[in-house]
């Protein structure tokens, strides 16, 4: 169904009730942030990027495109995306990083059961990253949309013993959550329409079914931390750029920021 223009509704702040509900939850569905034509805008361009992707990569695949696509800093940076942000971590924000996982119809993979702060390990101290979810695409539990255990973000870390690997022919990532970890009567499923987004914690547990429909599901994950947060170098850092986008750094010197690109 086609929104009326009417229909498409933006919001430029969290309410205090939306903040305690991601505190409790360790997720939060929001509204629209961007406009329509904003969202067809970067729905061209994610198409684009998949067109060009090179033989055998992915679409699922597109992890950190803003380091050779400055194009998505007039999202990643945009202020009315920083005035939300600003409402869950204050007002000194530092881009940490972003994703498209675009899954294809008909043979889209599944993200497997993890939290983002076992994946990142201890690259950053504390783990205190904010995640945006932004639908490029209609997010369905048809096409693979994703789940959260709510209130998983309160046990924080789990042992590496706690994953079991899985098929990555079948899989985004390359371990899961065992089952048994996880408690499925608190499961939710995030629907979103095109433009919409959801919030949730590093230590949020996530995941989303394969895409066997006929509708591709695209989301990027756009993601934040407040800048008191270390950034620890090592080799994964060689490659790693990280971004003040507001306010000041707080880590006493110990955080080295790229400077902004240029966005044509």
């Amino acid at each position: 169904m086609t929104l009326a223009v009417e229909d498409w509704q933006t919001f430029r702040h969290a309410t205090p009730e939306q903040v305690a509900f991601y505190r409790e939850n360790g997720y939060l569905k929001f509204g629209r942030i961007f406009a329509r034509a904003e969202m067809d805008t970067l729905r061209e361009h994610v198409d684009e990027m998949i067109a060009a992707l090179p033989e055998g990569k992915r679409p699922e695949e597109m992890d950190r495109p803003h380091f050779e696509d400055p194009w998505l800093f007039r999202y990643l940076a945009d202020p009315r995306v920083l005035d939300v942000i600003e409402d869950f971590i204050g007002p000194n924000i530092v881009l940490w990083s972003s994703h498209f996982i675009a899954k294809p119809r008909g043979d889209g993979k599944a993200v497997p059961w993890h939290t983002d702060g076992s994946y990142w390990d201890h690259r950053l101290e504390p783990m205190s990253v904010i995640t945006l979810w932004l639908a490029v695409d209609p997010s369905t539990r048809e096409n693979g949309c994703m789940q959260v255990v709510a209130g998983s973000h309160r046990q924080e870390e789990r042992e590496a013993d706690v994953y079991d690997s899985v098929d990555r022919s079948q899989h985004v990532f390359h371990a899961e959550v065992r089952r048994d970890q996880i408690d499925a009567s608190r499961i939710v499923d995030l629907e979103l329409e095109v433009g919409e987004c959801h919030f949730h914690d590093a230590w949020t547990l996530h995941a989303s079914k394969p895409n066997h429909s006929n509708m591709r599901r695209c989301g990027y994950t756009m993601r934040y931390m407040p800048a008191s947060v270390v950034f620890h170098p090592g080799e994964w850092a060689a490659r790693h750029r990280i971004y003040l986008l507001r306010g000041q750094d707080r880590t006493g010197g110990r955080n080295q920021y790229d400077d902004l690109p240029a966005v044509r």
